[in-house]
């Protein structure tokens, strides 16, 4: 630019006609429109309808300080449902997908993002006809690129393979249009990296032609080419503008990859994160602190878990962290990476490349859509799981170890995972939950996802002992809450405190060959650990309430409390939640319908919040409350509603006297997040909580918060 700065990277939104007939306009697609989003600097996208050429125009605002009189929180995309500025029409999502099938999608250049070598930070503009002659020009060049290089390498260099089934877990992009692994790039980016592509094969060549070593040579080269294939993950248009570090973000921000409307395209050249020069300091590093830990050479092997290649009683330790089940399509994942190494390295490495994408036959993953349906699935995993948990067991010396790590929300993983286990003859001696997982990570938000993984130390049984139900639960119970009082005042909690519980429990009732009831009935996985459920929310229940005296809150109500306290407001599997409500007593079924505590959705569960529920007449008409939590749920929609007389009437008649009634507002209050409308709503309720039970009008004064 003619100030000095380099143009560093480039904000870029879909766009799709407007459906309307009289209006045509191309909407950009954004989910929002921020640009910069710190304490001190705020500049974002404004989108200006220009009625008279049916388009919408760009401004930059914020970027001299000026206050933004716009919230650019509000985009123009939702989960594919799209909204023209314009005439305020609206796309719903199935006609986006055939929209983008069909061809009819195209993109616009949102912003510049520019950086000074003499400056620090980041600046915006808008972009030029300057910049979208560079972007054409590289348009062109891919031409001869793709013909030249297509000749040289004997395969096309943009890669050509398929992307997955559009059913297969983890993926979306399909239904956009996005079918071949090349599709994840535009042209610019695929330009970019052929020429990567090229210059590492040729530096090779040179490399031998000097006189290198040939292994020297191969080695080097593939940690180029890895340096190429990491940094494929940032120079893709599934990447996205983190307006808070101002800041690309690569493809995998979560194991999977979805559609991304409004990308982020950068200078491979320039200073962001995933630059080129990063990557290749990154697998440097990697190759010297590998050097330092291990102070001697390693061997790896290629090689499946299910048939180890090594003889009875040979290893000291094993440490293995296994597939989690159904969260991440490993192999399918993988295929991002694999096609680009292939076009680099694949001709060194003719045995790890000669399939066209990653094998799957025997991937251990429990993914219905390559199973033929979910029950499959599971019995496949559960299979192939206990014969590498077999294959630990005979490759470990008689006093040697295995060190396990799993992390899965669901006790139905878990069940697979212990089942495993125990069948394989290792049974648990210790475990911890640890922090593996980024706070910070897409999965963390609205969901359910664990920051947690649980790191089991397993030995070989070396007996057949048959534990007796009655005491084995005793001894579950024991062994639980004393971990358990360890695990919380660590600071865990949530869903992983649930998690971490079933660590000592099956270290309580694993030693045994088998656990059974008084008639000689097998007690299953799944029975021991709905105990184990029961005994953590009773734990749980008394800490969150700090009282061991639980007989005055009703079992719905150590419901709500808990699944606040473990899932917040996100949305869980409906076995989760019917399995926390078995824990304190509750049939689920029974507290969905109109206005209920529980609003089922499809195959997922969530807890409406009191706003929620009185919007139902059947809810705001309530004369009886059977329970606390629907008695608290109707006074905080009093207290929203300023009806101070019939608040205070409502509290005399239901709990309004009781201390427990006080106690668990409280426990809710503190177990959601700050910020949180109910949380709000809590503490605007408690504050009030003297001039209610006075009994006098004038000292009732409520103030919505809201």
């Amino acid at each position: 630019d003619p100030d000095g700065s380099i143009p560093v990277g480039y904000i870029w939104a879909r766009t799709l006609p407007c459906q309307n007939p009289a209006c045509g306009a191309e909407i950009p697609l954004m989910r929002q429109t921020w640009l910069a989003k710190k304490d001190k600097k705020k500049i974002a996208l404004k989108l200006i309808p220009n009625q008279a050429a049916k388009r919408v125009e760009v401004e930059i605002v914020g970027a001299d300080g000026q206050a933004l009189d716009f919230d650019p929180e509000e985009g123009t995309v939702s989960r594919a449902h799209v909204r023209c500025p314009l005439c305020g029409s609206t796309v719903d999502d199935k006609t986006t997908r055939r929209l983008f099938r069909e061809g009819k999608a195209g993109q616009r250049m949102m912003a510049v993002v520019l950086h000074h070598p003499k400056r620090t930070g980041k600046s915006y503009r808008l972009p030029t006809e300057r910049d979208l002659e560079a972007y054409r020009a590289a348009e062109t060049a891919l031409v001869g690129a793709r013909q030249r290089l297509a000749q040289a390498w004997g395969m096309e260099p943009v890669p050509d393979e398929p992307l997955p089934p559009v059913e297969t877990l983890g993926f979306r992009v399909q239904r956009y249009g996005l079918t071949r692994w090349g599709d994840l790039f535009n042209p610019r980016q695929q330009l970019a990296l052929i020429t990567f592509a090229d210059k590492v094969r040729r530096a090779h060549a040179q490399m031998l032609a000097q006189g290198a070593d040939p292994e020297f040579a191969k080695a080097a080269i593939t940690y180029l080419a890895l340096t190429l294939s990491r940094h494929s993950s940032y120079n893709a248009n599934l990447c996205w503008w983190e307006p808070l570090g101002e800041r690309c973000f690569n493809v995998f921000g979560r194991q999977a990859l979805p559609m991304v409307f409004d990308y982020s395209e950068q200078n491979p050249l320039g200073p962001l994160t995933g630059n080129w020069a990063q990557q290749l300091d990154i697998c440097t590093d990697i190759v010297s602190s590998l050097q330092e830990v291990l102070g001697r050479q390693a061997t790896t092997e290629q090689g499946t878990a299910t048939r180890l290649n090594w003889p009875d009683a040979y290893f000291d330790a094993v440490l293995t962290d296994p597939p989690y089940y159904d969260n991440v399509p490993y192999s399918d994942l993988s295929d991002f990476f694999y096609v680009w190494l292939k076009r680099t390295v694949g001709d060194l490495y003719p045995d790890l490349f000669a399939t066209p994408l990653t094998p799957k036959s025997e991937e251990m993953v429990a993914d219905a859509s390559k199973a033929g349906g979910m029950e499959n699935a599971m019995r496949r995993f559960e299979n192939m799981l206990t014969q590498a948990f077999r294959e630990i067991h005979r490759v470990l010396k008689p006093n040697g170890i295995a060190v396990i790590v799993f992390a899965h929300k669901t006790t139905e993983a878990w069940e697979t995972v212990i089942t495993s286990l125990l069948d394989a003859g290792l049974y648990m001696t210790a475990s911890w939950p640890i922090h593996t997982e980024m706070q910070a990570r897409l999965r963390a938000q609205e969901s359910a996802a664990l920051a947690s993984s649980i790191y089991m130390v397993c030995r070989k049984r070396t007996t057949n002992e048959v534990g007796e139900y009655p005491t084995v639960r005793k001894e579950i119970e024991a062994r639980v809450r004393e971990r358990l009082a360890q695990f919380w005042a660590e600071g865990i909690r949530g869903a992983d405190f649930f998690m971490s519980a079933i660590g000592p429990a099956v270290e309580a009732f694993g030693k045994y060959a088998r656990v059974e009831k008084l008639s000689g009935e097998l007690v299953t996985v799944a029975e021991l650990l709905e105990y184990v459920r029961k005994v953590v929310s009773e734990f749980a229940i008394e800490r969150i309430l700090q009282s061991a005296q639980l007989g005055g809150v009703d079992s719905p109500t150590r419901f709500y409390l808990l699944f606040r306290w473990t899932y917040s407001h996100a949305r869980v599997p409906f076995d989760e939640a019917r399995k926390l409500a078995q824990g304190v007593g509750v049939e689920l079924t029974t507290l969905w319908g109109e206005g209920g505590l529980v609003e089922k959705q499809k195959d997922y569960v969530r807890l409406p919040s009191p706003l929620e529920r009185a919007k139902s007449a059947k809810f705001a008409s309530k004369e009886r409350f059977e329970t606390m939590i629907d008695a608290l749920h109707y006074a905080l929609w009093l207290w929203h509603e300023n009806q101070a007389k019939k608040l205070r009437e409502h509290l005399s008649l239901t709990h309004g006297t009781s201390e427990t009634f006080w106690q668990v507002a409280q426990a809710i209050a503190e177990v959601l997040p700050e910020g949180d409308k109910e949380k709000q709503l809590l503490q605007g309720l408690l504050y009030g909580r003297k001039s209610y039970r006075a009994n006098d009008p004038q000292q009732l004064r409520l103030t919505n918060m809201m």
